[in-house]
């Protein structure tokens, strides 16, 4: 069960640990490595793995405009994490007064005093405190003084490209879903509430489950086959969805809708976790609705036949 923080107020079995600082952000296949080599550093020298990270990331918190944009929400990050052996993870809230922080007193005072830092894994771009002022080598600075040891992985290199959540976001802007997937290492996965909407799919025949995607990354508008899981459920449902406005209707919101194969529930309020399995086709507008409803049988072929 991993412990999670949300100050640097860490317990005592939790000082003195492996700490890894970043964003982690989708938990790719180049933090899969990181975390492999944590393990290894782990089993050797008989330290705990702790993870730093910030919500919301940086970048959205000083880019306000950037809304759409993130692969994984908090908490998925944090059960993904437990698979990679972590002991603690801590969110910090990333606000006007923390990105003040002089980036010396971030080492001497959270790293040093607060979790008493044995290894710190950071990539070689890492920067923080005020103004981005800290880099890498202010950390090894003070390598000697507070008894902690840097550690920069090298990046993963797939196909002559860096592995970067950045690479991830731009696969599923452009709609290569399959490439983004095999970076994850898994299906990417939109977590949300289904809310009450316009009731427009169970008019034409096929109702759906609305998700405000939040500030999700934009994956590229159209129909995905998709399979579903609920909160604390372990079985998962097939479907279909649609990503977009709705062009057909003038929908001007962007919305998630998915339409489960072989349910009848009610599951308004419920938390859904989204795996896209495929992307069938981009968004279009249609003449009518007639012209839209013979497109989502051809669209359910489609998805009922992906595994």
């Amino acid at each position: 069960m991993v412990k999670h923080y949300s100050n640097f107020n860490i317990k005592k079995i939790h000082k003195g640990s492996i700490i890894l600082i970043g964003n982690f952000d989708g938990l790719h296949l180049g933090h899969q490595k990181l975390f492999q080599l944590a393990q290894y550093y782990k089993k050797v020298y008989k330290l705990k793995i702790g993870v730093v990270n910030f919500d919301p990331m940086p970048k959205m918190f000083f880019n306000k405009k950037l809304k759409n944009f993130r692969l994984s929400n908090v908490n998925q990050k944090i059960k993904l994490l437990s698979n990679f052996k972590v002991d603690f993870v801590i969110t910090k809230k990333f606000d006007k007064k923390f990105s003040k922080i002089k980036a010396k007193n971030f080492i001497t005072q959270i790293l040093n005093k607060k979790l008493s830092s044995k290894f710190i894994f950071v990539s070689n771009n890492f920067r923080f405190g005020n103004k981005r002022e800290g880099n890498v080598n202010l950390l090894k600075k003070y390598e000697n003084l507070f008894n902690y040891k840097v550690v920069k992985p090298l990046p993963l290199i797939k196909k002559k490209k860096i592995v970067s959540s950045s690479l991830i976001r731009s696969y599923l802007e452009k709609g290569f879903l399959e490439r983004a997937n095999s970076l994850l290492n898994r299906n990417w996965t939109v977590q949300g509430i289904v809310g009450k909407g316009r009731q427009l799919g169970k008019k034409i025949g096929f109702p759906t489950c609305n998700i405000d995607i939040q500030d999700y990354v934009l994956a590229k508008p159209g129909v995905y086959a998709v399979r579903v899981i609920r909160k604390n459920s372990n079985k998962y449902l097939k479907g279909i969805a649609n990503l977009g406005y709705r062009p057909t209707f003038n929908q001007k919101k962007l919305l998630l809708e998915v339409h489960l194969f072989n349910f009848s529930g009610n599951l308004y309020n419920k938390l859904l976790s989204v795996e896209f399995l495929k992307f069938i086709r981009k968004e279009k507008k249609f003449k009518n609705v007639s012209k839209l409803r013979a497109q989502i049988k051809k669209d359910l072929n489609i998805a009922k036949k992906t595994k």
